[in-house]
């Protein structure tokens, strides 16, 4: 540390990119520090720094990385425990620019797999963004001194340091993913995809504030879906399970259908304790479906969906670079099943009507010579019946899905109530689809590694992220706004780096795109975040298949077609 402070002395009050002296590493009493990258200004994206702290010093007993569930909470919990320690420790902004920040990248209520943590048999890495100081272009190389001799070391002693300190609060995180995972594992042999325990709260605070909402009402099941489970940690718990099948939740407006659905949407991650969805769980292959006017649908077979297109359009390989919200929707559904989902997600309000339902009277008037959509309510049972793909369908207008629903839950005032025998008594008789229903697709789809080219001449590889669901992708700009289970920027920003590394490893996969993007996600998960981009940082996230696959399918030709 006296060899940094000696340098930060000589460097105090020159021009800015004296700062680049600073590569390399330092030795402090009981951690070192590494370098990695010097920002060129204070308003350029901030220095990139890595501290390793030996086990000898952390004192973490291996017990709590013993597994690799137990280890990505260890690593979220650190993670979250240097955030609070900066809060805590760095004054913050001292200068021009971001000058004098110091950043980890760790958010949400969600816990993820990341490379902002890295916990090893050896010790701890901890990646993080130091903003150095200026004023202009001078160098402040005493602020500077203050954050990397005075800051760094409490920031590192609060957040990595734990021998002789109660490690209640980090057992329980990690139990508690454990936990989590144990129920997620448990739902394939209950049969079902998905359970919500009694007392969760989960309504959030706001629609842009995923925190739990104070004096939230708790969750109580229904007594004919209630189930106990004993959890390896926490002992036995009970809540509503839903079993396989086609499920409706329904009741009258703002009476919590839709956040319900948002709880199981994010159900399919660990969460955080105090979160209040902590015990709520969701088969891992659940996938969020909605209408998306507007976006690039390329190759996609919507047959079994759409069909008799006028002028004789092709649905078997349909294309089109501005989709309808009916187009849109079946193509979501297609895409989610070549990933392997097994339970679909859908809130009527996000929609689109003519993709959901055509009622008598409308077939009546329109005849079906004149109408190319089959809609999912004709097609929902057989998806189930012959592919296992089970349904949660929130619905508050139409009854039409009563019909063929397995089971109905009625939100009142945020409390379940099971409704399906009354359902029962008035739904009448499953519809019958006007249309001869098209086979489900079977082929893969090739992959086109152009497409996923994230070259930018004369620049190089660009690959960035913009208010989490903008991925700028070479010349591209994929837009992930309405992929709805994508929760972090990092998981964006891992999405792009995996696309560029598909291209790279597997241009020639012969089982087509998923499978390559498949086995490209294998090898982050198996070998680390590490491997996709060519330098260091500490800021990815692992994401789904689904998510990557929708980044994928997002991506723009410059093919022009007109909207459908």
């Amino acid at each position: 540390m006296q060899r940094l402070q000696q340098q930060l002395d000589k460097i105090d009050g020159r021009g800015y990119k004296a700062y680049k002296q600073l590569s390399g590493d330092y030795f402090y009493d009981n951690f070192r520090i590494h370098v990695d990258n010097i920002q060129g200004d204070p308003f350029a994206q901030p220095s990139r720094i890595s501290i390793y702290v030996p086990r000898a010093t952390h004192g973490l007993p291996a017990e709590l990385w013993s597994s690799p569930c137990r280890q990505t909470a260890l690593e979220d919990f650190l993670g979250r425990a240097v955030a609070a320690a900066i809060d805590q420790h760095v004054q913050g902004h001292r200068g021009t620019g971001h000058s004098g920040q110091i950043r980890i990248a760790i958010s949400g209520q969600q816990i993820l797999r990341r490379n902002a943590v890295l916990i090893h048999q050896d010790g701890i890495e901890a990646r993080l963004l130091i903003a150095l100081p200026a004023d202009g272009r001078r160098a402040l190389g005493q602020e500077a001194a203050t954050m990397f001799c005075v800051e760094l070391p409490k920031v590192v002693d609060a957040g990595l340091c734990y021998r002789e300190r109660s490690l209640e609060n980090t057992w329980q995180h990690v139990e508690q993913a454990e936990d989590q995972d144990y129920l997620r594992d448990w739902l394939d042999q209950a049969g079902a995809i998905a359970f919500v325990a009694n007392g969760s709260i989960l309504p959030r605070f706001s629609g842009i504030n995923d925190r739990p909402l104070e004096n939230g009402i708790p969750f109580l099941s229904p007594a004919s879906l209630i189930r106990e489970i004993e959890l390896p940690n926490r002992g036995t718990i009970s809540g509503m399970l839903i079993p396989r099948g086609i499920t409706l939740i329904v009741g009258g407006g703002f009476h919590g259908k839709s956040t319900l659905l948002q709880a199981l949407e994010r159900g399919v991650y660990n969460h955080l304790p105090g979160d209040g969805r902590e015990l709520v769980v969701t088969t891992p292959g659940a996938v969020k479906i909605r209408a998306e006017d507007h976006r690039s649908i390329h190759r996609v077979n919507i047959s079994p969906f759409i069909n008799n297109l006028p002028g004789g359009r092709d649905t078997t390989c349909f294309s089109t670079e501005n989709a309808s919200g009916s187009t849109s929707q079946a193509a979501n559904i297609i895409e989610a099943l070549e990933c392997g989902c097994d339970c679909l997600l859908i809130d009527e309000d996000t929609s689109a009507t003519n993709f959901m339902i055509r009622d008598q009277r409308m077939q009546q008037l329109v005849s079906p010579d004149k109408e190319p959509i089959t809609p999912l309510l004709h097609r929902i049972r057989e998806l189930y019946r012959d592919r296992g793909v089970s349904a949660v369908i929130v619905t508050g207008g139409s009854g039409e899905y009563l019909s063929v629903a397995d089971r109905v839950i009625q939100l009142d005032n945020y409390q379940p109530q099971d409704v399906s025998e009354q359902a029962r008594n008035i739904a009448g008789d499953p519809p019958v689809s006007e249309h001869p229903l098209s086979p489900w697709p079977q082929a893969d789809r090739p992959l086109e590694a152009k497409r996923l080219d994230a070259n930018r001449p004369p620049k190089g590889i660009r690959i960035d992220v913009r208010e989490k669901v903008l991925l700028d992708f070479g010349r591209k700009r994929i837009n992930l706004s309405q992929v709805e289970q994508l929760v972090d920027c990092g998981q964006s920003e891992a999405i792009g780096w995996l696309l560029h590394y598909c291209r790279e490893r597997y241009a020639d996969h012969p089982g087509g795109l998923i499978k390559a993007l498949r086995q490209s996600l294998s090898d982050a998960e198996t070998r680390g975040l590490d491997i996709l981009p060519p330098w260091k940082v500490g800021h990815l996230a692992l994401p789904r298949l689904y998510e990557l696959a929708a980044a994928a399918n997002r991506i723009r030709t410059t093919d022009r077609t007109t909207r459908p």
